[in-house]
């Protein structure tokens, strides 16, 4: 993630929807633009299947809303933090289905997964997954390609682990919906 200097000012939220209109794509934290990349073929792959696999649970029973890649959270303002998680669910609860949002969303979402990208290490992952609890999401799944598992975050709880052999559950964000791990690595 590169941090760019746009004028040595701080940037707001509408800056960010603005250039991405224009093209630069990144996040906004407190108000520095931190440009992404784009992540690849394997990472692009393992979003749409979480997707459908998260999908095809939750659009039937109306459970809620699911966003990926792009579809930035308005966390922080004055100055303004905009992060972009890969997936994120917003229960209905949360976010009512109805609800028209044509910006960013102005809550966390109830569940955020993070792929890991070739570069980050497991401490940058881990450090976001607590961010992502400490403005309000209720469960975080860091996804790693490379060791094909899930580490689980949630608040007060231990940091759990699940390898591609075992199943994941939605817990209680969730509930009933349980998938393979592996599922989330088939082409």
């Amino acid at each position: 993630m590169a941090v760019t200097d746009l004028g040595a000012r701080l940037l707001t939220a509408d800056d960010l929807l603005r250039l991405s209109g224009e093209g630069v794509r990144g996040e906004l934290i407190r108000g520095v633009l931190c440009e992404t990349m784009p992540t690849g073929r394997e990472h692009g792959q393992i979003v749409v299947n979480l997707v459908m696999l998260l999908g095809n649970f939750i659009k039937p029973r109306r459970l809620g809303v699911l966003t990926a890649s792009d579809s930035g959270v308005w966390l922080e303002r004055d100055p303004d933090t905009v992060r972009e998680p890969d997936i994120a669910f917003f229960s209905a609860e949360t976010s009512p289905l109805d609800e028209r949002v044509t910006g960013y969303a102005e809550v966390a979402p109830d569940l955020v997964v993070e792929i890991a990208s070739p570069g980050d290490t497991r401490r940058e992952l881990n450090d976001k997954a607590r961010m992502w609890l400490s403005f309000g999401a209720e469960l975080v799944w860091v996804v790693h390609p490379d060791e094909r598992a899930v580490d689980v975050h949630r608040t007060d709880h231990p940091v759990m682990t699940v390898n591609d052999a075992q199943a994941l559950d939605g817990q209680h964000v969730l509930p009933g919906f349980t998938c393979e791990v592996r599922a989330f690595f088939d082409t």
